[in-house]
């Protein structure tokens, strides 16, 4: 055809070749793995990874179940921009959305501002009613800028003026504790009911999740009390009826019986009444060799022991049925048992600067939202 000579070869077009930096790479799994990422930025995400072990867009695409064009732009979007170039979306063709600009910094305003006259947050139709819009225009405008006033956290920051003081002694312990000692981190879990489903529960099949009535008889109670060793990470438990000082000192007792004597034992706490106790000082004024380290108020989060107890009731407690307070005791003591087979020490890691800092931000956040 004239002499002109072409091939398949010279009209394809070669993908870029991508090498991340170890910083790129670690921040691109962030985002491919992470519980609160945007779905587009994670698949955005998984396609730069595999770009950079070599695979090619076909099969990235037929992995990824996307299409061939879309693995290529933002593999040319990330080779020409880095992170930047996939953060973000590309700009979109056609009429600019006047209507949306024009609304979206009132949407924004009232939304973090105000409340409505009758209910604690905003919903999209009811801030749609107010400002004569449209609840799909609400949406998108939340949507772009990640609010949820729907959701709510819970937080409490502690008021204890000894606050740093605690601190320092319970992390103290954590990372450096005494020689010749043994650290235990030490609370009870109160009031754990034996609940029996109303009706059998359906087994986990597939195509259906495992169900289970959402009424319950209840059979009584008992109250766990734990310690947890932080150096091996074996629990010492025992249940009782009540959670009274007289326990609080039958559990000492329990955990003076189990330990060797040539140890002295530091116990971790919450403030609880029934910790200080007169006759509980008197007691350890009779027990040298137990030390008393106090967790400042509000700070659960502090005493390791909690972190068992999460596990529990996830693994035993929350789906279990139990006909009898025994049974539910018996479900726990071998629950303790099998930790125990298998313990692994605690290792703490946050420092008490690191605390400490955010802490401070937290109150400088506090503070400023009362000023608003």
């Amino acid at each position: 055809m004239g002499g002109y000579v072409w091939s398949v070869e010279a009209t394809m077009r070669i993908a870029p070749t991508i090498k991340l930096s170890d910083d790129e790479e670690k921040q691109l799994k962030q985002w491919a793995r992470g519980r609160r990422t945007a779905v587009r930025l994670a698949q955005r995400a998984q396609i730069v990874l595999r770009a950079s072990a070599g695979e090619q867009n076909k099969l990235i695409a037929e992995k990824l179940g996307l299409a061939e064009g879309t693995v290529g732009r933002w593999r040319n979007r990330f080779a020409a921009h880095s992170l930047a170039g996939i953060e973000k979306d590309l700009p979109r063709g056609g009429r600019k959305p006047t209507k949306r600009r024009q609304l979206e910094s009132r949407i924004i305003g009232k939304t973090t501002q105000e409340k409505p006259a009758n209910a604690t947050h905003w919903s999209t139709r009811s801030l749609a009613e107010a400002l004569g819009t449209t609840q799909s225009m609400v949406q998108r405008v939340w949507r772009a800028n990640g609010l949820k006033p729907h959701l709510v956290r819970t937080f409490k920051l502690s008021n204890d003026p000894l606050f740093a003081e605690k601190l320092v002694d319970v992390i103290g312990l954590y990372l450096n504790p005494p020689d010749n000692a043994m650290v235990f981190s030490v609370d009870e879990k109160s009031q754990v009911q034996a609940l029996d489903r109303t009706q059998p529960s359906l087994p986990l099949i597939k195509g259906r999740c495992g169900t289970m009535t959402h009424d319950y008889k209840r059979n009584g109670t008992t109250t766990l009390f734990a310690a947890i060793d932080l150096a091996h990470g074996e629990v010492i438990a025992k249940c009782m009826p009540r959670h009274r000082h007289q326990e609080w000192i039958k559990f000492l007792g329990h955990i003076d019986e189990l330990t060797p004597s040539e140890f002295s034992i530091h116990v971790v706490a919450d403030n609880y009444a029934t910790h200080k106790h007169a006759k509980v000082k008197r007691w350890l004024a009779h027990h040298p060799r137990f030390h008393m380290h106090f967790t400042p108020t509000s700070s659960s989060w502090l005493n390791v022991i909690e972190r068992f107890f999460r596990d529990l009731s996830e693994k035993r407690l929350r789906r279990g049925s139990f006909r009898s307070v025994e049974a539910l005791i018996a479900a726990i003591m071998d629950y303790v048992e099998h930790h125990n087979l298998d313990p692994k020490a605690v290792v703490w890691t946050a420092t008490v600067e690191s605390i400490l800092a955010k802490v401070g931000r937290a109150r400088a956040a506090l503070d400023n939202a009362a000023t608003v």
